[in-house]
């Protein structure tokens, strides 16, 4: 299996080389040259499912490797709520992808992604510390950090945007610890964040620098194919349970709904229907920074648009990184087009949208009110507490399904564990949040819902916090030097 750059201006490379360059010199993304088919396998665990999908796609990862690499990132310590389990609630299903150790599914791919990268150094034959700098709009900057902390020759850079993430994302992030990290907020929002993180990757000067110090960048962003394809066995595994069940019928087709910032999650969905997944349709749900609902549902990409601080924090996105890999395929793998289409959005901020095969797709969008409506529908009906970003999920699928009559059954990934936004969730709740500290949000939460605070929240409050450093937007460049002595 080889991956070919989205702009074609990079030779094709084999997995190892992919994962451990992140993103192709120049700014393409990788993508493999082909998609294997594979079918459901209900009776598979999520480990030997796992190994099933990766051998598929990282060939040059031996039967051995991957069953290490598995069985030590999925471990019942770190999943004590099992891997990615499936909940019915009323006629709908909820993926929870919230179970590790860092309350978020970005757990599910950073818990694996250190082992394949620094086993594809070991197989590159790199003698050189890998430094990953990842922007993050809230819960993928907690999992690196953790994913990462402490990995002999690895150093990690989280950048943040200031005010743009909770108030216990941002604690998360600055009670890690560990002698490998370093944590920075940024002046701006996320996509401020993302874009200075690729114009340091670009930087052949400060590339050359760090060459000499021992150094070489990485990434841990879903820009990284070794972030992206253990996403996909998920899909798989949620399926599995549904047959395992008997909630649906051998070979029936299923709509996921997938709420959507960087487009990683559901683009993963994407290749697993591509693999053959029954899926029927592909619900992208954005909250009120709707680029992507306007991109799928009038085929125009255009981030000249206000951009919202919003309840749903993890996905004020503007510039989806991942939406490059979707425009390839739909440009029939055309990567001069692929190029000049991304270097439109940079200088002009839009850029028009081929019509074909995005009929897998729809796009949707709830804003915060609408989300704290289905929330709270949700519980009063099912008993169910949703997260603010599952919950404008929850809120797309059911608008769509009251517009378009669709009768299919809909699978809701479920992103985050709503104890990491208590104010939000209470307050859609009806609570009146304003005279109550965090630890006592919490505590509201578990008495409404009958469940336990998790352990990971629980002492978070009373932790040392690492010094808050604060960056320009400009100031990255200078920072990583900096740090870096």
């Amino acid at each position: 299996m080889k991956y070919l750059s989205t702009r074609s201006n990079h030779q094709p490379v084999g997995a190892a080389e992919a994962i451990l360059l992140g993103m192709a010199p120049g700014g393409g993304l990788f993508v493999p040259e082909s998609f294997p088919a594979f079918a459901p396998r209900p009776e598979l665990s999520y480990q030997e499912l796992a190994r099933e999908i990766l051998a598929l796609y990282l060939d040059d990862y031996s039967a051995a490797e991957l069953e290490q690499i598995v069985s030590q990132s999925y471990r019942a310590d770190n999943f004590p709520a099992g891997v990615a389990p499936v909940r019915k609630v009323g006629e709908r299903f909820m993926l929870e992808l919230w179970h590790g150790p860092t309350l978020a599914f970005k757990d599910m791919a950073l818990q694996i992604m250190p082992r394949l990268l620094t086993a594809a150094a070991r197989k590159c034959g790199l003698r050189r510390e890998l430094l990953i700098l990842v922007a993050t709009s809230g819960d993928t900057g907690k999992a690196a950090l953790e994913g990462f902390k402490d990995v002999p020759g690895t150093r990690v850079l989280v950048f943040y945007p200031k005010d743009g993430v909770s108030a216990i994302q941002e604690r998360q992030m600055l009670t890690t610890g560990g002698g490998n990290t370093g944590v920075f907020a940024v002046k701006g929002n996320f996509d401020d964040c993302q874009r200075a993180v690729k114009e340091l990757f670009a930087d052949e000067e400060l590339k050359q620098s760090l060459y000499k110090a021992g150094l070489q960048f990485s990434s841990a962003n879903s820009i990284n194919w070794g972030r992206l394809v253990p996403q996909i066995v998920y899909y798989f595994h949620a399926y599995g349970q549904l047959l395992r069940n008997q909630w649906i019928e051998p070979e029936e087709k299923i709509n996921v709904v997938v709420p959507t910032g960087n487009f990683g999650n559901i683009l993963a969905a994407c290749y697993a229907a591509r693999m053959g997944l029954p899926v029927n349709k592909l619900l992208c749900a954005s909250n009120s920074n709707n680029v992507l609902t306007d991109a799928i549902n009038e085929l125009t990409y255009d981030r000249r648009r206000p951009f919202y601080r919003t309840d749903s924090p993890s996905m004020d996105i503007l510039v989806s990184s991942n939406f490059e890999r979707l425009i390839f395929e739909l440009y029939d793998r055309d990567g001069g087009r692929t190029a000049a289409a991304f270097s439109g959005l940079e200088k002009d901020g839009w850029f028009k949208i081929p019509p074909a095969v995005l009929g897998l797709f729809s796009g949707g969008c709830a804003g915060d009110a609408r989300a704290a409506r289905a929330l709270a529908e949700t519980f009063r009906t099912h008993a169910y507490l949703l997260d603010p970003h599952t919950a404008v999920a929850a809120a797309v699928e059911e608008d769509y399904r009251e517009r378009t009559g669709d009768a299919h059954r809909a699978l809701i990934v479920s992103t985050a564990s709503p104890f990491k936004f208590p104010g939000a969730v209470l307050s859609a709740l009806g609570e009146d949040v304003s005279a109550l500290r965090e630890e006592d949000q919490l505590a509201r939460m578990s008495a409404l819902s009958g469940l336990p605070v998790p352990p990971q929240l629980t002492g978070l409050g009373k932790e040392a916090l690492s010094p808050l450093k604060v960056l320009e937007k400009g100031q990255l460049r200078q920072a990583v030097l900096e740090l870096l002595g």
